[in-house]
């Protein structure tokens, strides 16, 4: 969920064996934005979960990164799966590195495909290259630099897929979250092409309607996924935004969000809009960071 926490320091504890064998132990370190660790999943021998300052931030599993553990990226890659049929290369722009889970994901199952991964913290991506390396055969660039920035240098209409997985603290940057942000997307993707956001949000989920709000003045096609207690504005956690100019393939969405190990529900037209109930979109003038998660939130 969280990508960078305040500023951090300390020594390196302990180095593991992310380059090869079974996890020998975690990997500990001081990133620019908190204290980075790497923690050995004891059920699979190359498989290890990311956190910044205690917040969980992705899994990967080297030897399968087609298997994706935590559920906003599951429903992510849902998404990825239906924007263009089986196998297909795509475009797609990663807003938010951490392990480069889901850049791994789409390299899989879509060989040949074209992914750049737009990441500010310099260290977490020098940490992540070095103990958990990309495939190198894959099509992956990865730039340090801040989202909105790396995404205006991009062309216009290069990507299919748009990604925005980016939190400082646990929060969304507030540039990230407004109208503005929204026209550089678009800009970014071909026609018909679709954005895909992590957001995260609790009672009375007032971000989480403003960024439907905010996204509905750039497309005119959205749908939500988040797990049902989510919906009910009874605990913080993650909602997955789909946002494109072309009608999604809800039915299929629905069915695979549904049937995950944490099952959710997707929303969309009138009752995605009535949940949104008259909320106004996010302008740069206005914008704020998505809200802190409560103290437990990750325990």
């Amino acid at each position: 969920m969280a990508r960078r926490g305040a500023a951090g320091g300390g020594d390196r504890k302990q180095r593991g064996a992310g380059r090869g064998g079974a996890p020998a132990g975690n990997v500990s370190e001081p990133v620019d934005g908190g204290l980075a660790e790497l923690l050995p999943d004891r059920e699979r021998r190359r498989a290890w979960t990311l956190t910044i300052d205690g917040a969980p931030q992705s899994h990967v599993d080297l030897d399968d990164p087609a298997y994706l553990s935590f559920e906003y990226q599951r429903r992510i890659g849902h998404i990825a799966d239906l924007v263009a049929p089986a196998g297909q290369p795509l475009h797609v722009v990663h807003l938010g590195g951490g392990a480069f889970t889901l850049a791994r994901y789409i390299a899989a199952t879509r060989p040949r495909s074209t992914q750049q991964i737009i990441e500010v913290d310099a260290a977490l991506v020098q940490l992540v290259r070095r103990e958990l390396p990309l495939d190198p055969q894959a099509r992956i660039r990865v730039r340090s630099t801040d989202a909105r920035a790396g995404l205006g240098k991009i062309q216009d209409g290069w990507a299919d897929l748009v990604i925005a997985d980016v939190f400082s603290g646990a929060r969304t940057p507030a540039h990230l979250t407004t109208t503005e942000f929204l026209a550089e997307v678009r800009r970014v993707l071909k026609p018909g092409g679709t954005y895909a956001a992590n957001l995260a949000d609790g009672p009375p989920l007032a971000h989480l309607r403003g960024q439907i709000a905010t996204a509905a003045t750039a497309f005119p096609e959205l749908a939500l996924a988040a797990d049902p207690t989510v919906w009910r504005g009874r605990r913080f956690g993650n909602a997955v935004l789909l946002a494109s100019d072309t009608a999604p393939e809800i039915a299929q969405l629905t069915r695979r969000v549904a049937t995950d190990p944490h099952p959710g529900r997707v929303e969309h037209g009138r009752a995605l809009a009535d949940f949104t109930g008259g909320a106004a979109p996010v302008h740069d003038a206005d914008a704020r960071p998505s809200p802190p998660p409560p103290p437990n939130a990750f325990h």
